[in-house]
């Protein structure tokens, strides 16, 4: 049994999960670090009506992964192909191209489980086809706006008598930013999302903010009290104060039709608990961060992310588009 995960060495949920995998029996646990190709591994794909098709990537290490033999994958954290220097910008951008598409057709002929599939993991992260699937599922949603008009904002805002958040789509280690408040003082730089699309909520009242993991039909959930938060806008500020936490039976099945109709395998789910016992849906993280919630509340998510990985079972395409 060969099982593969996408990270790099320093990565400690990837550490975490590798250990529960070992504790687990699985032999051949292999971190594959894409910042090693093309300099230091090498690709071999052969396709044969005669002779079949076999896959291997040869490592520094010199052992192979041979991909047809991958009980599962977990795309957890990839990072990015490194070319050799002196490379000049077109050479560059040709070179990167072919490594791309010759790797992802890779990824997609290797037959294992994928948590997640690398296409399926990259469109659920799109956070107004996330807000509109959850909506059409029954799932509570903030009032949101999307747009690059500054004047739509101000009505917005207006409408909501202030009480509006802003946050970007996606976050990187080089431009994190939190969730904030919308406030007067900021409505004289709006012109500033002419360049660049802003999501606008209305700010949701709020008794607990919920962290949901989800790995295949399993649901680990934990929360904590936003009365105890320093910082009420941005739960990821508030790491400390987490509990277990008993979802009704109702959300969880909403929540897992959602992942189900995104393709993910696992998702980091982001819910905020109102003082009216409503279950309001923020995002989902395809590849979001659980030793937080792991260490705070003893949530056993590194052992059950492991055995679902251990397990290679994946769901079907017609349960998936459920």
């Amino acid at each position: 049994m060969t099982v593969v995960v996408f990270s790099e060495p320093a990565d400690v949920h990837a550490q975490s999960v590798i250990r529960e995998l070992t504790k687990a029996g699985v032999n051949d646990v292999r971190l594959l670090d894409l910042r090693e190709i093309p300099q230091r591994a090498t690709l071999n794909m052969a396709l044969s009506n005669a002779h079949g098709s076999g896959f291997e990537l040869v490592m520094s290490d010199g052992r192979p992964i041979r991909f047809e033999n991958v009980r599962s994958f977990w795309w957890r954290r990839p990072q990015s192909f490194v070319l050799p220097a002196g490379m000049d910008m077109q050479a560059q951008q040709f070179a990167l191209t072919e490594l791309s598409t010759a790797f992802q057709g890779l990824w997609q002929c290797s037959t294992g489980l994928w948590v997640n599939n690398p296409v399926r993991d990259a469109a659920a992260a799109h956070k107004p086809w996330q807000l509109e699937t959850a909506r059409e599922l029954g799932l509570s949603i903030p009032d949101t706006l999307i747009t690059t008009d500054p004047e739509k904002v101000r009505a917005f805002w207006e409408a909501r008598s202030g009480e509006v958040i802003y946050k970007p789509f996606l976050q990187t280690f080089h431009s994190w930013r939190e969730t904030r408040q919308l406030k007067r003082e900021e409505l004289a730089l709006l012109d500033s999302v002419r360049i660049a699309p802003v999501i606008f909520q209305q700010l949701v009242p709020g008794a607990a903010d919920l962290r949901v993991t989800v790995i295949g039909d399993e649901i680990l959930a934990a929360a904590v009290d936003v009365g105890k938060m320093e910082y009420k806008l941005d739960v990821r500020l508030n790491q400390q104060s987490y509990e277990k936490h008993d979802l009704p039976a109702e959300v969880g099945e909403k929540l897992l039709r959602l992942m189900r109709r995104l393709g993910l395998e696992y998702g980091a789910i982001d819910l905020r608990l109102t003082p009216d016992g409503e279950y309001v849906f923020f995002e989902v993280n395809p590849a979001g961060q659980f030793l937080f919630v792991e260490y705070a509340c003893g949530l056993p998510i590194s052992a059950a992310l492991a055995s679902h990985l251990a397990g290679g079972s994946e769901r079907s395409e017609d349960s998936l588009a459920a």
